[in-house]
């Protein structure tokens, strides 16, 4: 339970910060930093357990027989990653704190902020391949959130959409890739899958599957060619860079190939595809962050650079590779962390964070420029600083790792790119606090509050200490992750400041004195590169964009030109096609069930269905007669059913049918009483051919079907639900019990839909009341002549007698569906029919006044009651929506059953009741914009009891 607690906490957390606001910045800041601590202080609970090499499981099963569980796991790689995310997070909090302007929305940034993490948690702890997939395209989306959190910015904007699409494309990939692999290994648990790397690997779909994957996972971290959306979120606040850079969003992509490393490593493939991406990455970022004005994206290609070399690492498939991976993670996380928020206090004490525009800063900043110098020297490998750890590993590897058989080309090429990286490093350092100090800047330079500096002090301790004592300090915990991402596989290795004078060591050298002379000749190879071709990523995406946009409208222009009857000539095309190559593709036989002889009575409904089909397709353009005809074909139906001794749907299709007349007949005041004849029918007189064959086809079709099924013998649930319904649901009929207890998940489904469908209609009518379309309303006139007694006495008279009768059916309906035909949607109608005949009678205003019902919340109430049956269940450790029954006994009443059921059946009638009431108010309030006379105040227009039948007004 407390795995699920640690991922949920910070969703649960999303909720306050925006209430707290109101309580100050300091209480929302507070807020957001206790869900986050909670949750680390939990994580660091079963820190024990995970050191002693054992994995934390919990898993609660939903679907399984389609794989669907929450399940979760935590082992070394996942506490690891999970540690990086909640414990930064808590700094990048109190950093966000002092950072951000009082006019930024702080509580809408906390709420994104720990919606982030809480998907960055649910990443790596998920072991359902399903769930991870949730949580993966969960981060896209609130990171999306992130990065555009400064909506006023155009580049804010633009970057947050580059890095959904970019990143949500790659997700989509990487989901048929887990697909795959799932299908492969049998499971799709992780558990399961890192237990299956022989089959997996042995598999014809293992290349497709590896591409996928790595699709989503390269997409994610910002490997070429994807580099380019990363350095464009640099638009974001700089907690969120800070966040996004060191140990959360970019980190998800490494998290995973480090995750399947056990299964899809080892192989030429694996080898050649991850390790030349992560080498390309490497190089180029870093030769790209040298020349970068901007802090934050000088600091962002340095993260694509580095990024390259974790990829890198972990390509080269070796135990000791991965370990100099693990080690690099934990480093970069430190120090890059600590940059990102050394760049967002200079931009916010300095004004500026353009290179160009700063210098001299250690006089007038010593604190930060302290910190700033001790992170940059560990992002350029020096001693004793951790990250010149992790980049003689990271050498060490290169020097023994060949290329198409050219045992120097990585290893040059990776010497390169940390030339580079201590040349951008030191520009960071010397150009920013060193030289005389500059006049130009937008603020007066000063160091600033603690809360901004000490985040990242903290982290700059945690280099240094990692640094001079990296056994003590980060052995036990790569140790254990290292095994992690090596299914246990692990070579002996010492993490030591020296190891001697060794080829890495000397290649360091190298790289130390080329970066320094690059950067004494800065100037110089500014120009050169400056000269040379650049290639606009941002362009080039742009352009993809708009030409796939174009694409997409000339294609969504020429398909959908707004015509029902084409839209469905389509559909029913491509039905037809499809079951025609069906049929064609198997052989037949006849059915073997013998037929019954044709009743008298059959034949008559068959012929009198005939007849309205008939009238329907003569009289289609008298919209009111089309409606009187598909009603009265409804009603035949409805005798069909009882004919079939099928009581419930009948009693379901009267009510429904009579409900949708009257709501269409309502609708169609405001529409012409016949149909147009349209420009396209004129144009193209074949088109009646053309909808005439489709029908045909398309009728035979459904009868050829229909005798097929009815003329063969083939398994059916209906025995199963025939046997089970008193014992398992609690009620003898089978058709309630299947809707509220067997398919119950489908009926709460279903009427969320139908509470959608009323609150859309509302919508829609709603807008139709304002603007130009409110304007034609109100000028609108009927084009028959409307009754001068538009609420009569006999109809007002009628409808009171029958409201208390219909009220009393409806709960009759209601209380007995579980064991007898009824239930509460049928009850729902006929108190629905009930309803809108008062309305009708005496108008919506006379009606409204007396029936003070909110429908919104009645829709809203039913879905909740509904959803809490359900949960109830779940509660008692059942599956979702089971019933529960019992028999109880009372004085003169007798024994009766109590089923839970009965509950959810309540959710049902509230859902349809308030929908049918919604759509017929919204019709009621558009009646009034058309110029009728004033909302009537009494039951009738005219006064029975006066002597010249005096009519109100």
């Amino acid at each position: 339970m407390s795995l699920a607690l640690i991922v949920l906490l910070p969703f649960i957390g999303a909720l306050f910060p925006a209430l707290m606001m109101r309580a100050g910045r300091n209480a929302c800041a507070t807020s957001t930093f206790s869900f986050s601590l909670l949750a680390f202080t939990l994580l660091l609970s079963h820190a024990p357990a995970v050191f002693r090499g054992e994995v934390v499981t919990a898993s609660w099963d939903w679907l399984p027989a389609l794989g669907l569980s929450a399940s979760f796991f935590l082992d070394g790689l996942g506490f690891f990653f999970a540690g990086l995310i909640l414990g930064i997070g808590l700094l990048i909090i109190v950093y966000a704190r002092f950072y951000l302007a009082k006019d930024d929305p702080m509580g809408s940034f906390y709420s994104y902020l720990l919606l982030f993490q809480g998907a960055m948690v649910g990443i790596v702890l998920s072991d359902n391949v399903l769930l991870l997939l949730v949580f993966w395209e969960l981060t896209s989306l609130s990171s999306f959130l992130l990065i555009g959190y400064w909506k006023h910015l155009p580049e804010g904007r633009q970057g947050a959409r580059m890095a959904l699409t970019v990143t949500g494309a790659g997700g989509l990939a990487m989901i048929a890739g887990m697909l795959i692999l799932g299908d492969i290994a049998g499971s799709y648990n992780l558990t399961d899958i890192l237990r299956q790397k022989e089959a997996i690997q042995a598999s014809p779909l293992y290349l497709p599957a590896l591409l996928l994957i790595l699709a989503g996972c390269f997409t994610k971290s910002a490997q070429f060619p994807f580099h380019f959306w990363l350095p464009h979120a640099m638009a974001a606040p700089t907690p969120v860079s800070a966040y996004l850079h060191s140990a959360t969003m970019v980190k998800a992509g490494i998290f995973l190939l480090a995750r399947m490393w056990p299964v899809l490593a080892g192989t030429t493939e694996w080898f050649y595809i991850v390790a030349t991406i992560g080498l390309v990455t490497m190089l180029l970022g870093a030769v790209i962050a040298l020349f970068k004005d901007d802090l934050k994206g000088l600091l962002a290609y340095s993260t694509v650079s580095h990024l390259g070399l974790v990829t890198m690492l972990l390509g080269f498939g070796t135990p000791l590779a991965a370990v100099a991976a693990v080690f690099h993670i934990l480093n970069h996380a430190t120090f890059k962390a600590a940059l990102f928020m050394n760049a967002g206090i200079v931009d916010h004490e300095a004004g500026t964070r353009d290179i160009q525009r700063l210098g001299g800063l250690l006089h007038l900043m010593p604190l930060t420029a302290t910190l700033a110098m001790v992170a940059a020297a560990s992002m350029a490998g020096l001693p004793p600083l951790n990250g010149f750890l992790s980049k003689e590993m990271m050498l060490h590897e290169a020097v023994d790792t060949a290329w198409l058989g050219q045992a120097w080309l990585v290893p040059a090429l990776a010497t390169l790119a940390a030339c580079f990286s201590v040349a951008y490093s030191f520009r960071y350092i010397v150009h920013v606090f060193f030289g005389p100090p500059r006049s130009d800047c937008p603020h007066t330079p000063h160091d600033p509050p603690a809360g901004m500096w000490l985040p990242p002090a903290l982290l700059v301790v945690l280099v240094v200490l990692i640094g001079l004592f990296p056994d003590t300090m980060a052995g036990p915990l790569v140790a254990i992750v290292s095994r992690a991402v090596t299914g246990g596989e692990l070579m002996d290795y010492h993490l030591a400041l020296w190891h001697g004078f060794t080829p890495a060591l000397a290649l360091s050298g190298i790289a130390l004195v080329v970066g320094l002379t690059a950067l004494h000749y800065y100037p110089r190879l500014r120009a050169l590169w400056q000269a040379g071709p650049h290639p606009e990523a941002k362009a080039m995406f742009d352009a993809a964009i708009g030409g796939a946009l174009a694409l997409a409208q000339r294609l969504t222009h020429g398909l959908h030109n707004g015509s029902l009857q084409r839209y469905l000539a389509f559909a029913i095309g491509a039905m037809a096609v499809a079951g025609f190559i069906a049929f064609a593709g198997a052989p037949h036989e006849a059915g073997t069930r013998t037929l019954l002889p044709a009743q008298p009575v059959a034949v008559v409904a068959w012929a009198l269905l005939l007849g309205g089909c008939v009238l329907t397709v003569v009289f289609f353009r008298k919209r009111l007669l089309s409606v009187l005809v598909v009603g009265t074909v409804g009603l035949i139906v409805c005798l069909a059913f009882i004919y079939l001794s099928a009581p419930d749907l009948a009693l379901t299709q009267i009510s429904v049918e009579v409900t949708t007349v009257i709501l269409i007949l309502l609708a169609l005041y405001f529409l012409p009483k016949e149909s147009p004849i349209s420009s396209t029918v004129r144009a193209d007189p074949l088109r009646h051919l053309r909808d005439g064959v489709l029908a045909l086809v398309a009728g035979v079709g459904m009868a050829g079907v229909s005798w097929a099924m009815m003329t063969r013998d083939g398994n059916s649930l209906s025995s199963y639900y025939l046997e089970n319904s008193v014992g398992g649901g609690g009620g003898t009929n089978v058709v309630n019990v299947i809707l509220v207890d067997f398919r119950g998940f489908d009926t709460f489904g279903e009427i969320i839909v139908l509470g959608i469908a009323a609150l859309t209609i509302y919508a829609l009518l709603d807008g139709a009341l304002h603007g130009r379309v409110a304007r034609r309303l109100s000028a609108w006139t009927p084009d028959l002549p409307v009754s001068v007694d538009r609420h009569p006495i006999i109809m007002v008279v009628a409808t009171r007698v029958m409201l208390p009768l219909a009220l009393l059916v409806g709960a009759y309906i209601f209380l007995r569906g579980h064991n007898q035909p009824g239930g509460g949607f049928i009850a729902a109608l006929v108190v629905s029919i009930a309803l809108i005949m008062q309305y009708m009678a005496s108008g919506f205003g006379w009606a409204a006044k007396r029936v003070r019902v909110k429908y919104h919340a009645m829709i809203g109430a039913g879905v909740l009651v509904a959803a809490a049956t359900g949960i109830a269940a779940m509660v008692l450790d059942r599956p979702f929506l089971t019933s529960a029954f019992t028999h109880v006994h009372l004085p003169l009443v007798g024994e009766f059953e109590l089923a839970s059921a009965m509950a959810f059946d309540t959710g049902v009638f509230l859902t349809v009741v308030g929908a049918v009431m919604l759509a017929l108010a919204n019709l009621s309030r558009m009646g009034r914009w058309t110029g009728q006379r004033p909302v009537n105040k009494m039951a009738m227009d005219v006064d029975p009891s006066a002597p010249a039948a005096k009519e109100y007004r």
